[in-house]
């Protein structure tokens, strides 16, 4: 892409509200088009196994003249379509908020004035301001730069961090600040962009399935083969009999019917995309829909301690200086002994002019209180070394002529004894006081000062002649419910784990207060790397604090518990913590005090930084988990009936062969359709859901119990369904008679299944006390369908029925509670060993 002619840059101040719009009418949005499929919906709906066997029997139904029959099937087809499009909606609306609440803004410069804006609202010629962890958002030029470096490796395969100094140094969308804060002029926007035009959209990388998609894919695949093996058994054995090959392919199609489990793959994308929508509700947004499954199964969560387990802001509380430690106020203005005051001076002129960091912004606060109206509260910087080394220190240099600190420094305070080359004596003595401080709970930084003449500054900031000067204490407590979040993680069998930068004193002083006492082990990030991956694999099990961590420690970290079969939660808010945030199997970012680099890597974002609605996700998650798990045991137990009741007497050739055709099938899956996807997607928790461990990542979503005791319920509810049917058949009955009844007997089981089924770790009594009024709806339009098939004439007629009697009602009735009803002895005897306490 050419560069543009580089004109006069403009002033900071921005467009004027008028100017925006002609540039948006000339220059477009900044938005990527997404590819447009106005008939997709009408492709998927079309393309569906169910409406292409629907097809099939209508068209056979017309070669037979039954046009009857053909005309029900055409509304069947057109309901089916119709939930399948309430379905797809319902999901879509769903996301579609999610998407809204999930996009990134930025602060624009419009009429003079800073404004918080979505990025898709940027025009040409607009001055955005960014700091420390952002994405560009749209091409443009530097206008103003603090100690600015961005990462451009996405467009140009550099891994390592470009400066960006002087004034119109172009800038690319899609690239992320690693460090500092800039403003720029936007001079491309959408597809214009470098990244437009190469047509590197994200929206273009499709999402790998999750392990339980790929489950639920591979079994209706299964299904669909079963289907296909069934209908041309079925066939076959019509043609044989009566040689009549359309009745026989309208069979094979009822048959290959009752055997496609559809119903999965829906239910599967309605509970994920609403899920989703609900933990917006409370503060949790996600990004893939997908990510509600992995939240039941959490078993570790590597949490932050700044702003995530400990209270919002610092405050400086104590300055150590010439041998004593002064206990300060920000929000008075004691006197300051002159050692303490040079101190904070220092640390203040070793900050940026305009702090964003939690610990800068006590530093400013402390200063601004302590200090005289003549003392500067800005200087113009003449260079500048940005955070880094291991421990991380930063330097700033100043003109000697606008205040007494030329060269001030802070940083960890084993870095700060390092570079001034202390006496044994003395760095002992300052580690000490340090490491009491910190045991206190407070995060310590120590600060240096120097001066220099030379015209060339130092390559490296430690290799000036540094003086030390004394070390600063911030306070930062812990939230107020943090103990009780950590005990609920605990009471849910999930392993919390803290991971800091802070001191190992600080970190374990936190841990404690917090409720995090399982011994007083830790590790800090230098022996995290230390360590052989099959050596961290094995403390990472014991070991529940991380001091000093690193960008690569934090990795290595997350890497190792996954290793060990653990589904990993991470929480971050920096630029450093991305590599782990995106290596979790649920990177948790923060929404207000956040990066964006760190909410792009993240899965979930909380948007009150309150860790407390990670505990109520998790719960979700679980619940979602329990009703997902439920809805497929349902399907595949009424499943199983309705395939053999097709089935059996076929092969057995008993005298009323082919009892069910494609209406009745149809209308069977038109009462389990609603009811696994609508129905049991309303189901509150069952009790005890939250004190019940994780399930483990490698445990298949059904269990061979579980899914032994679906088929055991399919075939359970067989044999009372074959059961009138064969008794019925031989006393002699009609088979109108012997079809209503059978009939009748499976949509009863159908409604006491759905009963069964929405719970199996507590009484049924108790399930049923549950309020969810989408399941009694459809449980009473279930009845009512049953009661229209056989007291309405036409219905009747159309069904092949014919009326019960009072005592038929009830035999259908008890006869399908007991094929049904068994599992409750099963499950109370299973509850006490699963320590349920029911």
């Amino acid at each position: 892409m050419p560069s543009p002619t580089l004109g006069p840059m403009p002033s900071l101040a921005g467009l004027t509200t008028d100017e925006v719009n002609v540039s948006r009418s000339r220059n477009g949005a900044n938005a990527l088009p997404e590819p447009e499929n106005r008939w997709q919906l009408l492709i998927d709906i079309v393309t569906e196994p169910m409406f292409g066997l629907l097809a099939g029997a209508c068209t056979l139904y017309g070669f037979l003249g039954e046009w009857q029959e053909g005309i029900v099937l055409g509304i069947a087809m057109l309901v089916v379509a119709g939930l399948s499009v309430f379905e797809s909606i319902r999901s879509d609306k769903a996301l579609q908020a999610l998407r809204q609440l999930t996009q990134p803004t930025v602060q624009v410069m419009r009429d003079g004035q800073l404004t918080d804006l979505p990025t898709t609202e940027l025009v040409v010629g607009d001055v955005v301001l960014l700091t420390e962890g952002q994405t560009v958002p749209a091409d443009g030029r530097l206008l103003q730069a603090n100690d600015c470096t961005v990462d451009e490796s996405m467009l140009t395969g550099e891994s390592v961090p470009v400066a960006k100094i002087e004034e119109g140094t172009r800038l690319y969308s899609g690239t992320v600040l690693t460090s500092g804060r800039i403003f720029i002029w936007i001079t491309a926007v959408g597809q214009q962009t470098e990244l437009g035009q190469l047509g590197r959209s994200l929206q273009t990388i499709v999402a790998e399935k999750t392990p339980l998609q790929q489950q639920i894919h591979h079994f209706v695949n299964r299904m669909a083969f079963a289907g296909l093996g069934a209908f041309l058994l079925v066939c076959s054995i019509n043609f044989a009999r009566s040689g009549d090959w359309v009745t026989s392919l309208l069979f094979g199609l009822t048959m290959a019917m009752t055997i496609l489990p559809e119903e999965i793959p829906v239910a599967f994308s309605s509970f994920m995309a609403l899920g989703a929508a609900r933990m917006a509700r409370f503060g949790v947004l996600t990004k893939q829909p997908q990510t509600v499954e992995s939240l039941g199964s959490a078993s570790v969560i590597c949490v932050d301690k700044t702003g995530t387990i400990t209270q919002e802001g610092m405050l400086l509380t104590h300055i150590y200086a010439n041998g004593e430690t002064t206990l300060i106020a920000a929000d008075n203005k004691p006197h300051l002994p002159m050692e303490a005051w040079e101190v904070l001076s220092y640390a203040r002129w070793a900050s940026e002019s305009e702090p964003f960091d939690p610990m800068e912004k006590a530093i400013l606060t402390a200063y601004v209180a302590h200090s005289s109206p003549s003392d500067p509260v800005q200087r113009p910087m003449v260079h500048e070394y940005p955070l880094s080394g291991t421990p991380p220190m930063m330097t700033h240099v100043y003109d000697p002529a606008t205040g007494n600190a030329q060269v001030a420094g802070k940083g960890a305070v084993e870095r700060i004894v390092q570079s001034c080359r202390l006496p044994p004596s003395e760095a002992n003595t300052i580690l000490e006081t340090a490491r009491l401080l910190s045991a206190k709970g407070y995060r310590v930084l120590g600060v240096v000062g120097s001066h220099w003449s030379e015209a060339a500054y130092p390559a490296n900031q430690d290799d000036f002649p540094w003086t030390f000067k004394g070390l600063i204490a911030f306070e930062n407590p812990p939230k107020p419910n943090a103990g009780w979040v950590i005990d609920q993680f605990k009471q849910a069998g999930i392993i919390v784990k803290l991971i800091t930068g802070d001191a190992p004193e600080t970190a374990l002083a936190i841990a404690r207060q917090v409720g995090l006492d399982e011994g007083i082990a830790w590790l800090t990030g230098e022996q995290v790397m230390a360590l052989s991956d099959r050596e961290l694999r094995k403390k990472v099990d014991q070991i529940n604090v991380f001091a000093r961590m690193l960008p690569q420690a934090k990795l290595r970290v997350v890497e190792a518990l996954k290793a060990n079969k653990q589904v990993v939660a991470m929480t971050g808010d920096g630029v450093n913590d991305g590599p782990a945030l995106k290596a979790a199997h649920i990177g948790v970012a923060m929404g207000q005090r956040g990066t964006e680099l760190a909410r792009q890597a993240a899965s979930l974002i909380l948007t009150n930084d309150d860790l407390g609605s990670m505990v109520d996700a998790i719960a979700l998650g679980r619940r979602i988990d329990q009703n997902l798990k439920n809805a497929i045991a349902y399907i595949v137990a009424i499943h199983i009936p309705i395939i053999l009741t097709v089935t059996l007497p076929l092969i057995a050739n008993w005298q009323y062969i082919n009892l069910l055709n494609p209406i009745h099938v149809i209308i069977l899956e038109l009462i389990m359709g609603p009811t696994c996807s609508i129905a049991f997607e309303q189901e509150p928790a069952g009790a005890g859901l939250m004190q019940q461990p994780p399930r483990p990542l490698n445990a298949t979503f059904f269990t061979s119990q579980e899914l032994t005791l679906s088929l055991i319920q399919g075939l359970a509810i067989t044999l009372t369904t074959l059961g009138i049917y064969y008794v019925t058949m031989q006393l002699g009955y009609s088979a109108n008679l012997v079809r209503t009844l059978t009939f009748t007997n499976l949509v009863m089981s159908n409604i006491w299944l759905t009963f069964i089924r929405r719970s199996n770790q507590e009484p049924l009594i108790r399930s049923v006390q549950r309020p969810n009024p989408v399941l009694w709806t459809v449980v009473g339009v279930t009845a009512l369908m049953l009661a229209a098939a056989q007291g309405i004439p036409g219905i009747r007629d159309l069904m092949q029925f014919t009326p019960l009697t009072v005592a038929q009602w009830g035999q259908c009735c008890l006869l399908s509670l007991a094929g049904t009803v068994w599992v409750e002895g099963y499950n109370a005897w299973q509850r006490p060993s699963k320590g349920l306490g029911l």
